[in-house]
């Protein structure tokens, strides 16, 4: 059993094998200072996970500390902003040593890959919960926002959908786990690079946390616009198409959340550009609908008739996902 100095030691110990030289002081004062590059924009944005709610509580530390970071990476990928910093506020219910170890493990295996130096934070005693606040860079006005989306735009969403609910759905049930299913919830991949090499091409983003259409509602709304999604479209793994019938599997796709996938829209003549920038990524993009000018999402089945939009999504303090009252969708209440 350790003490809160000996967590915070070890720690710091960690944090100083991840060091960057836009960190004048890091960990060990009131505060850190830090130098924003000339000529960008300073990207900041927070997310708290707590055990039953975002993971499930037998979930692996290693697990925990990379998926901590990766929905937070997540959103600067969705805003096309290069990853810098990061502070880190642990709430856990004993000192123990080794399960930091193990968390740090994997928050900093995906710290390192994308150069994110840990700078500060907190640890206390509670329920176990962890907040991260990442902080990155944008030139001046590259910045991918939710307000972009335009009239005649396709919408992209990059990776495969409904995964991670999958795999919640099958931990729930207590049935035997896909590993990749299981992989896609508890290790989520930001996509920072594709974020990255979105810039100048894509006019709107966002991450797909709490489902997709919940998610490209808040684009539509902040655009003024509207949306048509492709049923027919929507990209699915094998594990996800092997395992659930197709009704499971679009509810999973459409309001399942945890997926980390960016949605993004572009100019359909740039459809050869968005493309491109994937494939330097190194991951697979699919053209899933439109922007229109009349408001609201509509989706269009394979025969491209209209379908009722059911009411998906996430809501914290709702007791249930929107609208629903099934466990499967949403990444949340994983008690």
């Amino acid at each position: 059993m350790s003490g809160e100095f000996d967590l915070i030691a070890r720690i710091r110990a960690r944090a100083a094998a991840a060091a960057r030289n836009d960190v004048r002081l890091g960990i060990g004062d009131d505060a850190a200072i830090l130098c924003v590059p000339v000529g960008h924009d300073l990207i900041v944005s927070t997310d708290t996970l707590n055990a039953g709610v975002h993971f499930p509580h037998d979930t692996a530390a290693f697990d925990i500390g990379w998926k901590t970071l990766a929905v937070n990476l997540s959103d600067l990928a969705a805003m096309a902003a290069q990853p810098a910093w990061c502070t880190l506020n642990l709430t856990l219910p004993d000192a123990d040593a080794v399960w930091l170890d193990g968390f740090l493990d994997g928050f900093f295996a995906l710290a390192t890959r994308h150069g994110v130096a840990l700078i500060g934070g907190d640890t206390t005693r509670g329920p176990l919960a962890i907040t991260v606040t990442v902080h990155g860079f944008v030139p001046h006005g590259e910045a991918l926002r939710r307000d972009g989306a335009r009239v005649g735009d396709a919408v992209w969403v990059s990776g495969t959908l409904g995964d991670a609910a999958a795999g919640l759905r099958q931990w729930r049930e207590g049935s035997a786990m896909d590993a990749t299913l299981r992989v896609r919830l508890d290790r989520p991949t930001p996509r920072v690079e594709l974020g990255l090499a979105l810039r100048g091409i894509a006019h709107a983003g966002i991450d797909v946390s709490d489902g997709l259409l919940a998610d490209l509602k808040h684009v539509l709304e902040a655009s003024a616009v509207g949306g048509e999604l492709d049923l027919a479209s929507l990209p699915t793994s094998p594990s996800l198409l092997e395992g659930f019938d197709e009704s499971t599997r679009q509810r999973f796709q459409l309001g399942g959340g945890d997926d980390y996938e960016l949605c993004f829209t572009a100019p359909l003549s740039r459809a050869d550009d968005v493309r491109a920038a994937a494939a330097r990524a190194g991951v697979a993009v699919t053209c899933i609908g439109r922007i229109v000018d009349e408001c609201g999402l509509r989706l269009r089945g394979r025969d491209g008739s209209l379908v009722a939009a059911p009411a998906l999504g996430y809501r914290h303090f709702s007791g249930a996902d929107e609208g629903e009252h099934d466990p499967g969708e949403g990444e949340k209440d994983a008690s």
